[in-house]
């Protein structure tokens, strides 16, 4: 399935824990004041890439922990990205888990989330989910894979299940 892509980076150990490949999607509609990637928000931008072949370069590396969506906005492309993230989840080389970066809240992509924009489906496939719009006035270099305190890390799987988004501690992220 095709997508728009801002760029690959195959080696990451920012991107969350352990060694990570980071798809970053073009195109982004929260326009957060002092964000990382401006450049991501044209809907139009960045490039056309296929979810097969981002899967083969993914696969390729076996020295992988995880693979991490972020952009853009992942969830404005949620069916190609659910896509990706379903393959990922099947690969039985070596597991991977999968991260979303999202302006979203986990709450409201439970609420607006519906078979046309795929929302719940790409995240039934994360294992965790960095959610909420950057905010520069909250903004702290402090903070483990997030840019802003009101941004949670969130455990997708306990969160679903109970029905509410469940952050993990600052502890629980240094145990990742």
């Amino acid at each position: 399935m095709k997508f728009r892509c801002a760029g690959l980076t195959p080696e990451s150990i920012v991107d969350g824990p352990g060694y990570r490949f980071t798809v970053w999607t073009q195109g982004c509609l929260h326009h957060c004041e002092g964000c990382h990637n401006p450049q991501t928000w044209d809907m139009n931008g960045g490039f056309e890439a296929d979810t097969d072949e981002v899967f083969e370069q993914i696969t390729s590396d076996p020295l992988l922990d995880g693979v991490t969506l972020s952009g853009g906005d992942p969830f404005y492309q949620a069916k190609p990205m659910a896509e990706l993230a379903r393959k990922i989840k099947a690969f039985k080389g070596f597991p991977l888990n999968l991260i979303a970066f999202t302006g979203f809240t986990f709450e409201e992509l439970l609420a607006q989330g519906s078979d046309e924009n795929g929302y719940l489906e790409l995240l039934r496939e994360c294992d965790y989910l960095i959610d909420g719009r950057f905010i520069l006035s909250q903004r702290s270099l402090e903070l483990k894979f997030r840019g802003s305190r009101n941004q949670r890390f969130i455990d997708v799987k306990r969160s679903l299940d109970l029905g509410q988004a469940v952050a993990l501690s600052d502890e629980e992220l240094m145990m990742l």
